[in-house]
């Protein structure tokens, strides 16, 4: 996987931040979701060097080989904001104090976070099959609570620990020719680890609390996304079932916003790695222009 880039673990902080990079030209980075790590670009990534990008896969804080803080119980050294902090850190420490983002499920709403806590860091967000954590809250139906309840199941103190480490991989169903046999099998390292299983788990209870209140600050203020964004969601996922156009949502959110579906189901970076890089180059392509 990833031939030609490189790897490093960067101190930031309270956080080390695993990341590959590779690529010249405009900036991009890509925020992987639950429970993937940033081997799920792998198909992706080398399309998007090969259009003229630098490209940035980091591991999210406490998933796959990055690490975090000590567990706490207001579980704020989770949150997406401390999450951005890291992403903006290491670009810096990359030599990249603006670029392009993209992130996927649980990284889009990293991406969320970055883009409003760090405007002048972003020329461009891409959302993938998510939206905003608060925007699922406020519309929780029996479908929702029904397809989505491993978000209230992994927010509960311990017990979700217990399970998924008695068989982490029953737990987390992969199949290694779906999604590439490195991919997989880094993947089931960072799975069978207990505190990356208690990191991710992390990362749902403070999305229910902390993350959800920096939201709801947000649309208190008015604070909007301002630079162009994109979001793109699988049309063998739930999100359009759920919630009908995802568009109408993020346009409350985001000044500038276009998008589409893709066929593929809800890992799209390695189920259709060609019609996800296709629209992220096409996204990016002012990028070029301007560079």
């Amino acid at each position: 996987m990833f031939e030609g880039f490189e790897e490093a673990s960067v101190r930031v902080g309270e956080a080390t931040v695993f990341v590959r990079f590779g690529g010249e030209g405009p900036p991009v980075v890509l925020l992987h979701g639950h429970p993937r790590t940033s081997a799920t670009w792998h198909r992706v990534a080398p399309l998007l060097v090969e259009a003229g990008h630098t490209v940035v896969c980091p591991d999210l804080r406490g998933y796959g080989r990055s690490r975090g803080p000590e567990f706490t119980a207001d579980h704020t050294g989770y949150s997406k904001r401390a999450v951005a902090g890291d992403i903006v850190a290491v670009m810096r420490r990359l030599g990249h104090p603006r670029f392009a983002l993209a992130g996927h499920d649980r990284g889009g709403a990293v991406a969320l976070r970055l883009v409003l806590d760090h405007p002048a860091a972003v020329t461009r967000v891409a959302f993938l099959d998510c939206l905003p954590l608060t925007e699922h809250l406020s519309r929780i139906t029996v479908d929702f609570a029904t397809q989505w309840w491993h978000w209230f199941f992994f927010a509960q103190p311990d017990v979700p620990e217990r399970v998924i480490t008695a068989d982490p991989g029953s737990w987390y169903r992969g199949d290694p020719d779906a999604m590439g046999r490195e991919n997989h099998d880094e993947w089931q390292q960072a799975i069978h680890d207990p505190d990356v299983v208690r990191a991710m788990l992390e990362d749902y209870r403070a999305g229910l609390t902390v993350d959800r209140q920096h939201e709801e600050a947000d649309r208190a203020a008015g604070t909007r996304i301002t630079c162009p964004a994109m979001a793109l969601w699988s049309l063998q996922d739930d999100l359009e079932n759920l919630y009908g156009d995802p568009l109408a949502i993020w346009r409350r959110w985001a000044t500038d916003v276009r998008g589409q579906g893709i066929d593929s189901g809800h890992h799209v970076a390695e189920q259709a790695p060609q019609a996800l890089a296709s629209a992220l180059i096409g996204f990016l392509e002012p990028e070029h222009r301007e560079a």
